[in-house]
């Protein structure tokens, strides 16, 4: 993974605003709607979107500058060794030289907990199978997946392939329990599980507050003056929505459960859209010359 200041083309004296702007402006250049069929554009609005989940959340940007997780969110020390060489070995093993040998944490595990089977097993009773390790693992989730769901193979930073059914609703920093996706056991056990604590995305378009969905919408100085009919997007679709005549910038419209699935009482939130009136990229003259008639005329001061 790519530093997370070049990829996002900021300095690391940036501002969180300036960080935001560099962000949105990569994001809507190279997003897959944009940009459909394109891998390489795909993969790199991934990488993009990482980055700013690092340089976005004040708590990891200052991790990462401390260098106490990586590029890729992933915390880059514990105790002695790495988080992943414990939660993510395949085997549950730590790294060799930790403990002065390549110790097998099944084997651990069995001497505290597996003694009495064994002890039993010695008087003519049959020790019950053990059970394959569990491990864990972060992953980052795509914002609209988290949203409103999705059944996802996702690749971790370990190689390895998971099938993840994401519930709607899902949540930052949520776990989810894969049955049997863990170390295989030795012998006849069942395989442990694999716990995945989701990182969700940031979208370009969109952003989340529990239920509710946030959005800016541009629109144009008539489309504010007279009113309008204009198409929103959503996190379940494209809908249209009225623009109220003589609407201002920062004007926020309520779209009723246009939102995300709140898991505890099983309804949707709302979709809060916020107006930003937005002039023509190049100066149009007879607009400045309407302006100025108009200010003369009617002596308009908004302060």
């Amino acid at each position: 993974m790519k530093d997370p200041y070049k990829l996002l083309g900021v300095g690391r004296s940036a501002s969180r605003d300036e960080v935001k702007r560099a962000y949105r402006k990569l994001a809507k250049k190279l997003h897959p709607d944009v940009n459909p069929g394109n891998k390489t554009i795909e993969h790199q609005f991934k990488e993009v979107s990482q980055a700013y989940g690092i340089l976005g959340d004040a708590k990891k940007r200052k991790l990462y500058d401390e260098g106490r997780i990586d590029a890729g969110g992933q915390e880059t020390g514990w105790a002695g060794g790495t988080y992943r060489d414990f939660t993510e070995g395949g085997a549950g093993r730590f790294r060799k030289g930790d403990f002065g040998a390549d110790l097998n944490i099944e084997d651990i595990i069995s001497e505290f907990f597996g003694g009495r089977g064994r002890a039993q097993g010695a008087r003519g009773r049959k020790a019950r199978p053990q059970r394959g390790a569990d491990v864990h693992y972060k992953a980052p989730i795509g914002f609209l997946d988290a949203a409103i769901g999705a059944k996802k193979r996702i690749r971790l930073t370990d190689g390895k392939v998971l099938n993840v059914k994401i519930p709607a609703g899902t949540e930052e920093g949520q776990t989810l329990r894969l049955k049997g996706q863990g170390t295989a056991a030795k012998g006849a056990g069942p395989a442990g599980n694999a716990y995945v604590e989701v990182q969700i995305e940031p979208h370009p378009f969109f952003t989340r507050d529990k239920s509710d969905v946030h959005l800016e919408l541009p629109i144009t100085l008539q489309e504010a003056v007279l009113g309008a009919t204009v198409t929103v997007p959503t996190v379940h679709g494209k809908v249209s929505m009225k623009i109220p005549a003589g609407s201002n910038s920062g004007t926020s419209l309520r779209l009723k459960g246009k939102g995300v699935l709140d898991r505890k009482s099983r309804t949707k939130g709302d979709q809060y859209v916020k107006l930003v009136v937005t002039l023509p990229d190049k100066p149009d003259q007879e607009l400045k010359e309407f302006a100025e008639r108009w200010t003369k005329a009617k002596g308009y001061d908004p302060r």
